[in-house]
């Protein structure tokens, strides 16, 4: 007992260094964190900033997903012209670039130095995996190599027999509709989305002006365009990723409506601050759904990577490409004969993973650019039917109409007007990027380390100082001469740099082979009854739905 008190000064003597270390690290963690927090206010007061709530809650609640919410992104743009500085607290500040000059060096910075935020793109990985859109550093480096020949030109041109089929089932449903509608004798003054035994998402009525050349008994009919062509895109990759060519994607319903409801449920997490913690999320209804829908994506891809790999294991590496002669090599196929400079394979998780990332980033993001280029070309008339000449004059003395791998470096004006409307409407309305050291601009002001900055795609794409009249649809801005001396870095609706869009060269060659055939086959004519009311997600949608009259054209129009 008496040793035990004699040791007991000593030991409290003990506890109280021990106290008093810890004491001192935390102020001095502190201290550091203050004083590195004050030195990244001191340069980030050479930005702007737009008018606030308050110092406390800053811009929070500011920035709307909606119409108003573009609105004032371009009055943004208007005033502040390459950026500025917004707060959503009083500690997390965020740099918004909308100019060429000032995304330049972070845009074009290596992947180490300003890697993608995670704040947002972190609720993608249960679904994503370690993909290519989510992955860092040496991984992202291997995969981004092992990738970019699934995208050379010879293996997207394997692709078009399956843009020209899917298109052709779009289409299929749209003069069915039309027949439909003819054959119910809806009169050319019906209201639009008055009843007439039409199918679910159309409506019906000849709009006044209607071509003598068009054929009696049928209408225009009002189409919900933007979801038909997410069902399409969603078709296209099924078959150029897993090579399911012979279904329709509704007869694939529970793996379509799952990448369907994953899309939905990101977005709404964003949105709902309670959900943004992992473990609140999984109690939440939102977030048992969320992981059924993964559980559901996750069990078809992995399926279908087991089946390939053991057939490839079963045939051998140099018999697997030759059992493919005369017909295309699917994405899967691509991945699993992929090797690095080692010698080294994907991981079946790997694989998945970017199978997954690639039907993610590919079926809305096109659909999107797609919807709203024939959104564009419905309001200009003059525009489309001058792609519409120069497609069938590209198709004439042909005993088929379908679009080839070789047509699309043919079809100038309709990449115009292709560009044009990604520019005015892009897919994806900005990117983020989190510095991990001190970035230098141009003009000398410094984006501080550990500073997030939003890439305003659509601020770009709406500079009055890089593009006049940046509200008007005008495709000639995209001519050659034109286009002569402009920033590569003025148009980016893939993105820029080392982490562009590396199947851009894909939604591309589908957007035309899509928009050529459609011009061809139908007219496309506002819906007044319903304009848009633009809302940026994970792409650039309409808050209900983006509504054109559709009207079929007679054989040889």
């Amino acid at each position: 007992m008496a040793a035990t008190w004699a040791l007991g000064p000593l030991g409290a003597v003990a506890v109280a260094t021990l106290v008093l270390t810890l004491l001192l690290r935390w102020l001095w963690d502190v201290t550091v964190t203050v004083t590195r927090f004050w030195a990244t206010c001191h340069q980030l007061h050479r930005f702007p900033r737009p008018p606030w709530r308050n110092w406390l809650l800053g811009h929070t609640g500011m920035a709307q997903a909606t119409e108003e919410g573009l609105q004032q992104v371009a009055a943004l743009v208007a005033r502040y012209r390459d950026g500025c500085l917004w707060w959503l607290s009083p500690w997390i500040p965020i740099l918004r670039l909308f100019h060429p000059d000032t995304l330049r060096p972070v845009l074009t910075a290596s992947a180490f130095v300003a890697p993608k935020d995670q704040k947002f793109y972190g609720f993608l990985r249960p679904w994503l995996g370690d993909g290519l859109l989510l992955s860092e550093g040496r991984k992202w480096q291997r995969h981004r190599r092992l990738l970019s020949p699934a995208f050379h030109g010879d293996v997207l041109r394997g692709h078009m027999d399956a843009f020209n089929r899917c298109t052709r089932r779009l289409h299929a449903q749209w003069r069915a509709a039309a027949e439909a509608a003819a054959q119910a004798g809806t009169p050319s003054g019906t209201p639009s989305g008055t009843s007439t035994g039409t199918p679910s998402g159309t409506s019906t009525g000849t709009p006044a002006g209607t071509p003598a050349g068009t054929p009696a008994g049928t209408p225009a009919v009002a189409q919900e365009v933007l979801g038909q062509l997410s069902l399409l895109t969603l078709d296209t990759l099924q078959s150029c990723i897993f090579g399911q060519q012979n279904h329709c994607p509704r007869q694939h319903g529970e793996y379509i409506q799952a990448i369907m409801e994953l899309s939905t449920l990101v977005v709404r997490r964003q949105r709902r601050l309670l959900h943004h913690p992992t473990w609140l999320y999984r109690l939440s209804g939102d977030g048992r759904r969320f992981s059924r829908a993964c559980t559901t994506v996750h069990a078809f891809t992995a399926a279908v990577v087991q089946r390939r790999r053991q057939e490839l294991r079963r045939m051998g590496h140099q018999a697997w490409p030759e059992g493919h002669q005369g017909r295309r090599m699917d994405f899967i196929d691509l991945l699993l004969l992929a090797k690095d400079e080692d010698g080294n394979a994907l991981s079946d998780e790997d694989v998945a993973a970017e199978a997954d990332t690639f039907m993610f980033e590919g079926h809305d993001t096109t659909a999107s650019g797609l919807a709203w280029l024939l959104y564009n070309l419905a309001h200009h008339p003059h525009y489309q039917e001058r792609c519409r000449q120069e497609v069938l004059e590209l198709l004439r003395g042909r005993d088929t109409e379908d679009i080839e791998w070789e047509d699309l470096s043919h079809l100038p004006f309709t990449t115009m007007c292709i560009k044009e409307s990604l520019r005015l409407h892009p897919p994806v309305t900005a990117v983020s990027r989190r510095c991990a050291r001190d970035v230098t601009l141009r003009d000398g002001r410094v984006v501080p380390k550990g500073v997030t900055c939003l890439m305003s795609i659509y601020g770009t794409h709406h500079n009055p100082d890089v593009w006049p009249e940046p509200e008007v649809f005008n495709p000639l801005r995209f001519s050659p001469e034109n286009s002569k001396g402009r920033s590569p870095l003025a148009f980016v609706p893939f993105s820029a740099g080392p982490r562009d869009c590396i199947g851009q060269s894909f939604a591309m060659a589908e957007m035309k082979a899509v928009a050529a055939l459609t011009v061809a086959r139908f007219r496309m004519r506002p819906e007044t009854a319903r304009p848009p009311r633009r809302k940026p997600e994970l792409v650039l949608r309409a808050q209900d739905g983006l509504w054109l009259r559709v009207e079929p054209l007679p054989a040889g129009a």
